[in-house]
C-alpha cells in the first residue's frame, strides 16, 4: 500500500473537518493504489467477471479498500456500511453502449463512540460490456449522514444522480417490463 501517513496521524494532525481529512486520505491512497490492484489482480478479477458479470467490479473494490479498513481499525474509526457502501441503494447511469457506466455508493463515517462524521461516496466507473475500469474511482466527502439526506446532497451535486433510480428500483422495474413481455 502506497502512503505517506497512517490515517490515525493525519486525524490527529488535522484541525478541520475530519470527514475531508478522510476523504482526502483515500483519494491519495486510491491515487497511488488503484492500477496496482487492478494489475496485481487481472486474473482474480477477469474470472470473477466471466463467471459472475459485474459482481467482479464488488470484488475489485473490496480488494481495493481491504488496506483502509485496516487504516480505519486501527484511527478507531468505522464505516456503516462497509466502504464502498451499499449495493442496493447505489445509484447508476452512463452511455448507451453500456462502455461508460458510473456506480455511486455511500458509507457512513462513525467513531467508535457513535459519532457520526459525515459519508464518504465511491463513485467507481465501469464498462458493463467487459471487465474495464476506466479511470480512477472518485471521492466525494459529505457531512451528511442519514440516507435521505446524502441523496438530497449528491442530488445537488449531480442531475445525473437525481435522474438515476436506486438499484433495487431499478431492478423492480426491470422485472416487471421483463415479466410483461416488454
Amino acid at each position: 500500500m502506497t502512503q505517506a501517513k497512517p490515517l490515525k496521524e493525519i486525524l490527529q494532525e488535522s484541525r478541520g473537518n475530519r470527514i475531508d481529512a478522510i476523504a482526502q486520505y483515500i483519494v491519495e491512497y486510491i491515487d497511488g493504489n488503484w492500477q496496482a490492484v487492478l494489475r496485481n489482480n487481472a486474473e482474480q478479477l477477469l474470472k470473477a467477471y466471466n463467471e459472475a458479470g459485474d459482481m467482479a467490479y464488488g470484488t475489485y473494490l473490496n480488494l481495493l479498500y481491504l488496506p483502509v479498513h485496516k487504516q480505519f481499525k486501527e484511527a478507531g474509526i468505522r464505516p456503516e456500511p462497509r466502504l464502498p457502501g451499499e449495493f442496493d441503494i447505489s445509484r447508476e447511469w452512463g452511455n448507451a453502449e453500456e462502455t461508460d457506466q458510473q456506480r455511486w455508493m455511500w458509507s457512513s463515517i462513525h467513531t467508535q463512540d457513535g459519532e457520526a462524521l459525515g459519508t464518504i461516496v465511491t463513485i467507481v466507473h465501469h464498462d458493463h460490456t467487459r471487465f474495464h475500469i476506466p479511470r480512477k474511482p472518485g471521492m466525494i466527502a459529505l457531512i451528511e449522514t442519514a440516507k435521505a439526506d446524502v441523496t438530497s446532497a449528491l442530488s445537488l451535486l449531480s442531475e445525473d444522480f437525481r435522474h438515476a433510480q436506486e438499484f433495487t428500483v431499478e431492478y423492480a422495474e426491470y422485472l416487471r417490463k421483463q415479466q410483461s413481455g416488454g
